[in-house]
């Protein structure tokens, strides 16, 4: 994710979402054969670089849907609680004490929000109250709190990137909005025509006194590809 909200050209260009190419307005490229001349040696191709591979996630990590990076993430830090215990013998990352959990989430900065929320992880990762907390019910509320962070996170750009047209308001964003935008960025291309068709896209043909609800708008902004 971005600044969303320091970039008002990227997010009116992600509104135009008909003035996009399509498949078949890509740029042709030529297929002519490069001349050398006699004695001359052809200039050696460079091979293309290759890409990082990316880190396989595990099966834990697909179960609760985190990358293969956050899983380690996870796993380092439990490592660093870890110890053993005669209950467990058969733990290969071993378990960590009940009361350390709290110091671990805090360690992945993910510590609970208060008292209630700590006694629920509890409840969640040491069920009978063992004293202990295996590798898979951590990797669990690690992997759960990680997905609330990012979609706050994410809410929170949204919202910013929507007051940035509506300037603080709660909505919706107007035709007289977008205007000001285009005015404020000289986007002198973009006339009412076009913005009237960027609100009707976005909304759904609603109408333009409905305008652009900040739903519709993160809509928009998630199938142009800017969050």
């Amino acid at each position: 994710m971005c600044k969303l909200h320091s970039q008002p050209k990227t997010l009116l260009s992600a509104f135009n979402l008909r003035n996009k190419p399509s498949r078949h307005q890509q740029p042709q490229l030529s297929t002519a054969t490069p001349q050398h001349h006699q004695g001359e040696m052809p200039p050696k191709k460079r091979s293309a670089p290759s890409a990082p591979k990316k880190a396989r996630q595990s099966k834990l990590a697909k179960a609760h849907d985190i990358s293969a990076t956050e899983e380690n993430e996870i796993k380092e830090v439990f490592q660093l609680f870890a110890t053993s215990a005669a209950d467990f013998p058969n733990e290969k990352e071993g378990v960590i004490a009940r009361e350390d959990v709290r110091k671990a989430l805090v360690a992945l900065g993910l510590a609970p929000a208060d008292s209630r929320e700590l006694h629920d992880i509890l409840a969640a990762v040491d069920p009978t109250t063992t004293g202990y907390v295996l590798y898979e019910p951590f990797v669990a509320v690690a992997a759960a709190k990680l997905r609330s962070r990012d979609e706050d996170a994410m809410a929170a750009e949204v919202d910013a990137a929507y007051q940035l047209f509506t300037r603080n308001t709660d909505g919706p964003i107007t035709l007289g909005h977008l205007r000001r935008i285009a005015r404020e960025l000289k986007e002198d291309g973009l006339g009412d025509e076009l913005l009237r068709d960027m609100i009707l896209e976005a909304n759904g043909g609603a109408g333009l006194e409905a305008g652009v609800s900040l739903e519709q708008f993160h809509d928009v902004m998630t199938r142009a590809g800017v969050f």
